[in-house]
């Protein structure tokens, strides 16, 4: 039977041979074993896998459809027109539905944010307000400002509750501050008998009695209790002791699951989080705190403790009836303590987070109604709720609390000189909340009002964070903002006069500016300190956060230490970045000022008399020289390097070697330490910002006169910022002017000039006027940066060889020589004229027939229209990369990724320029050879002819677009065709087999 199965074809996927009604059949290009396959089981493993290809040779399974017989060879006109009217039906039930969808989001839930948003803080809230609010709502008056205004509304309250969740899982997971933690150790106040206070037998028995009803129900009886034994019909004195002992633990676990649940969900979590210990202290710390209780000695205990001695009772004493009755007691508390179990197991497995799952089923689509529902009109009214809400608790409170306290301080006129009158009032309603609530909560803590104070405490922990979040991240890049723009007045020839009235005209964009450049500040000083600490010793910047550190979070810092510490620290922030400006840009501008007066002010002003045009200039800027800038990664390696060799010139002068550098071997052996280490100053300076001990310090050594040495360090350090503070001034604006003078020529004559004024001579004058442009300091800087990075790229590559050799440094010439070549040859094609041709043609059929009037001849500026076609070359490359798989979209992949090193000229210019050149030059040269060459000959008036030379190229472009949708709507007509004839005569689909080119001839 094997034997024959053997040589029998079989299906590769469930192993059987093909029958007349199931044939086999071999779609892809596999042979062997694995040619031959069932329809059905290549349909069933093509739904579960969602591929339409074999996954070993990759060939795509086709299939032939089987029409019904009485199919007719053309549709009827009926069939076609309801197939089509039935699309049209669905087009526009789904057109009705997403814009109802659009209408919700876009719509409803902007404009009543901002209008409740208006009606809460327009004026004083009375009753009269608040019913007319749903007029309000319904008003068609400034309905496009409002829903632009109420996105905004709405994406401050979707941020704060974020943000909310944010804290939330935070304090879950980390738990919440330690005096949080520390309170909730505390008991309530419950009704425990007094101490040494005896139980009457009467209430005793009483409670047994109860106790043994609730035991009945199967309600009190703990999931780990074994089968209560057997007891003997008389105790003696030290059941009864053992009586007492177990009642007392019982007292105990009651006290102790009256506190649990008092502290909530804090103990869950800090079960998992806190050590065994301090459950333990914690434990036997409300051990202490109980009463104790004292039993009559003759009662008999109700449950024994389980390691209690009993007495031994032979088995056939009991007798048949004490077996059944122990068998039929032992089940029914079996089953009562299953019962139980499954209660306390589901209470004990119970977790907040858990809360979150039913939201995993919760798709994007069917939360904003994409899906088709109109589920999502819950949901908008549950946005708009939340909203309101969100408005009512964050916004609205806040302001009016913090209105009250500064009418009464009668700071009215210092909040309204701010120009932001509503923002200081609600963060000053904040801080009185969070006074308010360190207060209450302290007030609770004595009344015993546990859950309330816990309450109270997350209340205070959620407004110290938002509000320190507000400081860190918006007040001190704003303080950076202004103190950088106070310390560079100098620099632009600008007044404190001048900021002031630039802040009254526009206060917002202005704080906006401000702000988004201390942002940039703090960013890169940040950058620079990592940079820092990669070459220093660990442990001298031990006044500094350390962002790489893991256990470093600013939310948890936030949640657990006191406010007052983080008063400290932003004060030092602000110290540290203010004095870094001071020493990078004020002290550098005044000696500027000083030592060469016609250097500064830049020139920031924008001279419209130049001949080449600012837009051009921008242009070049942003597409060519910035991305060739921040693309290399060189620039971060030099800048390590220059700091490694500034920090061992100075350790090597003032003998801090050890303290400075960072050590190459781990641990250096105490052979190599002739002095007396002093770890206790590093150790100090981590355990600063770390809770724990000091990781990663290595120790140095101390040399004598170390206070005098480091001193001399901080000089060393300010006169070295000064220094490359007026390097970086002075040497790429410099650079810049000198490449700039050559390109302005012609232009007149700026002020400052771009050349120094140091030529004499009325000859050399004119030359300096001639060669002088009035250019924005910022091209100025790109272009010196730009030949600065170019010089020292060079510089780094010639010292990189010369060790080499000559002939490899001859060979590497030669090498780099081609390639600069090929890259020439290339950058020539695709950076020079793909753009140009790219520019004017879009110049031509939009520019010129649209601004150029007839009796006008139109001007092309090559070097505008080249700049423009850079940007609409990266936009173009852009959208077709965000395309299908085009053949002009795999040369740019594969032209990108060979890169310069191994450019493939060939390539780039048969599959990518070529036929990108044909195509532009095709569309300029075919209308201007019709314009001039073919249409004078047919017609002889000249205005005709001017008029269809400027309205040739936007006619053909409107010919090119309008055969384009009229093929796509006829591919669109045969898709719709031959749906409506699968629907209404498609019986089946057949596999087709694939055709083996290689078959063997007989």
């Amino acid at each position: 039977m094997t034997e024959d199965m053997s040589g029998a074809d079989i299906c590769r996927v469930c192993r059987s041979e093909g029958l007349a009604d199931r044939p086999l059949f071999h779609p892809c290009i596999c042979t062997g074993s694995i040619k031959w396959i069932h329809q059905e089981c290549l349909v069933q493993w093509m739904r579960y896998s969602r591929k339409e290809y074999c996954e070993l040779c990759g060939y795509r399974f086709s299939f032939t459809p089987i029409y019904s017989p009485d199919m007719p060879r053309r549709l009827p006109l009926r069939d076609v027109i309801g197939g089509l009217f039935s699309n049209i039906v669905t087009a526009v039930k789904y057109w009705l539905h997403y814009t109802l969808v659009a209408i919700a989001w876009l719509g409803v839930v902007p404009l009543t944010a901002c209008r409740t948003y208006r009606a809460l803080f327009s004026g004083p809230l009375d009753l009269v307000r608040i019913m007319s609010l749903p007029m309000d709502m319904l008003s068609a008056e400034n309905i496009s400002s409002d829903v632009f205004h109420g996105c905004f509304v709405v994406t401050c309250t979707l941020f704060a509750f974020i943000g909310l969740v944010w804290l939330r899982e935070q304090i879950l997971h980390a738990g919440g501050p330690d005096w949080l933690d520390r309170d909730n150790v505390q008991l309530p106040p419950v009704d425990n008998p007094p101490p040494n206070a005896e139980v009457p037998i009467q209430q005793f028995q009483e409670q047994r009695a109860l106790q043994q009803q609730e035991i009945q129900d199967n309600n009190n009886v703990p999931p780990f209790i074994d089968e209560p034994p057997i007891l003997p019909e008389h105790s003696n004195n030290d059941n009864l002791e053992n009586a007492e002992e177990h009642w007392a633990e019982e007292n105990n676990l009651a006290n102790n699951q009256r506190m649990d649940e008092v502290e909530g969900i804090g103990r869950d979590v800090e079960q998992h989080v806190a050590p065994r210990n301090v459950d333990q202290e914690i434990e036997q710390l409300v051990r202490n705190l109980e009463p104790p209780v004292v039993i009559p000695r003759n009662i008999e205990p109700l449950i024994p403790p389980r390691d209690a001695e009993q007495p031994a009772v032979p088995r056939d004493e009991l007798g048949v009836n004490g077996e059944q009755a122990n068998a039929r007691g032992g089940e029914g508390w079996r089953d009562q303590a299953q019962g139980q179990a499954q209660g306390e197991d589901e209470e004990a497995n119970w977790n907040p987070l858990e809360w979150d799952r039913p939201a995993e089923e919760l798709t994007w689509e069917r939360l904003l109604g994409l899906d088709g529902s109109l589920v999502f009109l819950e949901h908008v009214f549950w946005v708009v709720s939340l909203n309101t809400l969100f408005i009512m608790v964050f916004a609205f409170y806040p302001y009016y609390v913090g209105s009250f306290i500064i009418a009464l301080l009668d700071l009215q006129e210092y909040a309204a000189a701010s120009h932001f009158e509503g923002l200081v009032t609600t963060l000053c309603g904040y801080c009185v909340t969070g006074v308010g609530l360190v207060v209450l909560h302290t007030l609770a803590a004595p009344l015993g009002f546990q859950r309330s104070q816990r309450l109270l405490g997350l209340c205070y922990v959620i407004v110290k964070v938002s509000l320190l979040s507000v400081v860190e991240i918006g007040v001190l890049p704003l303080v950076c903002g202004w103190w950088l723009d106070i310390c560079s007045l100098a620099m632009f020839d600008a007044t404190l006069r001048d900021r002031e009235s630039s802040f009254k005209l526009a206060p917002g964009t202005s704080m906006f500016l401000h702000w988004l450049v201390g942002m940039i500040y703090i960013y890169y000083f940040a950058s620079f300190i990592l940079l820092l600490r990669e070459v220093l010793r660990p442990g001298v910047l031990w006044f500094l956060r350390n962002l790489n550190d893991p256990d470093f979070s600013p939310i948890q810092e936030m949640i657990h230490l006191p406010i007052l510490r983080h008063v400290r620290r932003l004060v030092a922030s602000a110290v540290i970045f203010g004095t870094a400006i001071l020493l990078m840009l004020w002290l550098p501008v005044k000696l500027l000022r000083w030592a060469w007066p016609g250097f500064l002010p830049y020139t920031v002003t924008i001279q419209s008399e130049a001949q080449i045009s600012e837009l051009s200039l921008e242009l070049l800027l942003l597409q060519v020289i910035l991305p060739a800038l921040l693309e290399q990664s060189h620039t971060r390696t030099w800048l390590k390097a220059l700091i490694r060799g500034w920090c061992r010139v100075v350790a090597w002068m003032l003998d801090l070697q050890s303290y400075l550098l960072r050590e190459q071997t781990e641990d250096p052996g105490p052979a190599v330490i002739e002095e007396p280490q002093h770890p206790d100053l590093g150790a100090a300076h981590q355990a600063l910002l770390q809770r724990g001990g000091p990781t990663g310090f290595q120790p140095y050594i101390r040399p004598r006169w170390f206070p005098a040495r480091l001193v001399g360090l901080l000089f060393c350090v300010c006169v070295s910022l000064v220094i490359a503070s007026l390097i970086a001034m002075i040497l790429p604006v410099w650079l810049g002017r000198r490449v700039m003078a050559l390109w302005m020529v012609g232009a007149p004559a700026p002020s400052p000039p771009v050349l120094p004024p140091t030529l004499s001579g009325s000859d050399n004058n004119e030359a300096a006027v001639a060669l002088s442009g009035r250019v924005h300091e910022l091209y100025t800087i790109a272009c010196g940066m730009y030949v600065c990075w170019a010089a020292a790229r060079g510089l780094a590559l010639a010292f990189s060889w010369l060790p080499r050799g000559r002939r490899a440094l001859i060979d590497r010439i030669k090498h780099w020589a081609i390639i600069g070549v090929k890259a020439s040859v290339a950058f020539f094609l695709l950076i020079g004229l793909i753009p140009l041709l790219f520019g004017l043609l879009l110049e031509l059929v939009v520019v010129v027939p649209l601004r150029v009037p007839l009796e006008q001849n139109a001007i092309l500026f090559i070097w505008q229209d080249w700049a423009l076609g850079v940007l609409y070359t990266k936009i173009a490359t852009a959208i077709i990369m965000m395309g299908p798989d085009w053949r002009i979209r795999l040369a740019i992949e594969r032209a990108y990724n060979d890169g310069i090193r191994e450019i493939d000229l060939k390539f780039i210019v048969t599959e990518l320029a070529a036929p990108v050149i044909c195509c532009f030059g095709l569309a300029l040269a075919v209308p201007y050879a019709v314009a001039y060459g073919i249409v004078p000959l047919l017609i002889t008036n000249l205005q005709t002819q001017i008029l269809i030379a400027r309205h040739l190229y936007p006619f053909l472009l409107l010919v090119h677009v309008v055969c384009i949708v009229i093929y796509f709507q006829i591919r669109q007509f045969k898709k719709l065709y031959e749906h409506i004839k699968n629907d209404k005569y498609l019986v089946g689909q057949r596999l087709v087999n694939y055709e083996h080119q290689n078959k063997s001839q007989p």
